[in-house]
């Protein structure tokens, strides 16, 4: 079986582990399944990295064992320790009873969970320089923390525990470290994709979708061999999938990813996908809280906000923030379009993501370049702080570029959306507008219709976009003036033009097709008369009838 469908087979084994236990769609079935898979990762990725060590350990007592866990388990603690220095930063160092092998052979003390829950803890203890994110307060967010407590019945722990480590012993994921990105990225899609819906919280689960993070990522940085040292930043990274696709398209060894959310959900999920794309140097980045009302990531000055060469978002788009509204309407200089009043019925419908078009603006660099998904509405507002948006990002000339995309291509939300594209450096001529909602294949998931990106079609979208190339009914390419003068439309289809079917005939046959119509119309005022006099006729009945009065 290959590495894809083995690794599959392994989640869908670990959820239903958990209903077996009844936590099948529990509130806390994410933190099992995506903690348990995270620790077999960095278990197999310790003894993968042991025997490529450069060191004569390795060469000489790890390589050759059958079990690399038995022989590293036999070294004596200062082998161990040379062993462990010689390891790249990435690799958190375990010790051998934080093994899974070592977890096996533990199975049958009747305190088990205890011994799994103390084991993810110290794991997690002993590598939190490293290996912990940490929330706008510098409060650290460990890497592990204790799971069997989920289990409501005592009694069923220590065999959850047992269920659990059956699981993970009867796989390897040493075929997949030479996977890299794509791989990675649909499985990480694959393990999270029961957990991406809005239910249940105060704030969404937002979750981008492969295709949209390649098309962003793949026209913000091209094909640029030449750059070096990135800095890249999500205020509202949700999972990562977004940070992901752009850090892959620089070269993750060329870029440091900075992110921002206020989900604790969202982080520890985002704190998994850096861990699978090898960005372990950006956990320390990984802030935890409320992006428009304390932005962690200052410049120097601890003032102003940090500027990175890319930022990308996919923002909620419309929620109650009336608890939080004030402070962020006291930060004029941010968010300069304004802050949305609280709706007297409505506040769920307070349109946040308004704030963080222009949070993502001011967080560009002079010559730096951005992207955000926004409800495509807002492409043509004539009114509000949408259009005041809208009038400065193209009277400054930042915005370079709109997709469209396909309507219910996001799992949670049916809102058509749209990607705006920035540079700051204001060095483009013109905009290129893309129409791509007529595009995408149908399918069903569970009662809904969605829609997805075939790889055709995301070619289709980029090149076409690179390109800066007019495509009949699909994409215009149109000067800041023309925008201007559309009342600073960004929708590829007010620039479309309109088409006209001109046909050849004769004078004789337009005289006879003029007779026809003048006949049919003709025919259509009789028969109306006709109805209406059969109508009044029926009336008059009705009135003088003694039988119906």
């Amino acid at each position: 079986m290959p590495i894809k469908a083995k690794t599959i087979q392994l989640i869908d084994e670990l959820k239903a582990t958990c209903a077996t236990y009844g936590m099948g769609n529990d509130g806390n079935e994410y933190k099992i399944i995506t903690q348990v898979f995270l620790y077999k990762f960095l278990n197999d990725k310790f003894g993968y990295e042991l025997k490529r060590a450069k060191s004569n350990i390795a060469r000489q007592k790890i390589l050759p064992a059958s079990q690399w866990e038995e022989a590293y388990a036999a070294l004596s603690e200062e082998e161990r320790l040379l062993l462990q220095a010689s390891l790249p930063a990435e690799v958190p160092l375990l010790q051998p009873y934080h093994l899974i092998a070592h977890l096996w052979n533990q199975q049958s003390k009747g305190d088990f969970d205890t011994i799994f829950d103390n084991t993810m803890t110290d794991i997690a203890e002993k590598n939190a320089d490293i290996f912990s994110t940490q929330t706008t307060e510098n409060t650290k967010i460990p890497l592990f923390e204790t799971l069997t407590n989920y289990v409501t019945d005592t009694a069923q722990r220590a065999s959850f525990a047992r269920a659990l480590v059956d699981k993970l012993a009867n796989f390897s994921f040493e075929e997949a470290f030479e996977q890299h990105y794509d791989f990675f990225a649909s499985i990480f899609e694959y393990l999270i994709k029961d957990y991406n819906t809005a239910g249940g919280g105060k704030y969404a689960e937002y979750y981008t979708p492969h295709s949209i993070a390649t098309i962003m990522a793949r026209l913000l940085v091209g094909d640029n061999p030449d750059l070096h040292s990135q800095e890249c930043y999500d205020p509202s990274a949700g999972t990562g999938t977004l940070l992901m696709a752009l850090s892959h398209q620089i070269g993750e060894e060329r870029c440091s990813v900075f992110s921002q959310d206020i989900s604790q959900r969202s982080n520890k999920m985002l704190k998994l996908n850096l861990l699978l794309n090898g960005l372990v140097s950006s956990l320390d980045y990984a802030i935890q809280g409320d992006t428009l009302v304390a932005p962690y990531h200052k410049s120097d000055d601890k003032q102003s906000l940090r500027q990175f060469d890319f930022v990308v978002s996919n923002p909620p788009f419309k929620m109650d923030f009336s608890a939080t509204r004030e402070k962020i309407a006291a930060q004029p200089a941010r968010f300069w379009a304004g802050v949305p009043n609280v709706p007297a019925k409505k506040k769920e419908a307070m349109a946040i993501y308004t704030c963080f078009i222009q949070h993502v603006i001011n967080s560009l660099k002079s010559n730096g370049r951005g992207a955000i998904v926004i409800p495509t509405g807002f492409i043509t507002a004539r009114s509000g702080i949408e259009n005041r948006i809208l009038k400065r990002i193209v009277e400054e000339r930042w915005v370079y570029g709109c997709v469209s995309m396909p309507s219910n291509v996001f799992a949670n939300t049916g809102t058509n959306v749209s990607v705006l594209f920035f540079d700051k450096s204001a060095s483009a001529d013109k905009v290129v507008l893309v129409d791509a909602s007529k595009l995408g294949e149908e399918y069903k998931e569970g009662n809904n219709q969605k829609k997805r990106l075939r790889d055709s079609e995301i070619e289709q979208i980029v090149s076409t976009f690179r390109e800066a190339k007019p495509v009949e009914d699909f994409s215009v390419v149109v000067s800041y003036d023309e925008i201007k003068e559309k009342g600073y439309s960004l929708s590829a289809g007010q620039y479309f033009d309109i088409k006209i079917d001109y046909v050849d005939i004769s004078e004789a046959e337009f005289d006879q097709r003029m007779a026809n119509y003048m006949q049919t119309l003709s025919e259509q005022f009789a028969e109306s008369h006709r109805l209406e006099e059969e109508i009044m006729k029926q009336l008059r009945a009705l009135k003088f009838n003694p039988e119906v009065r």
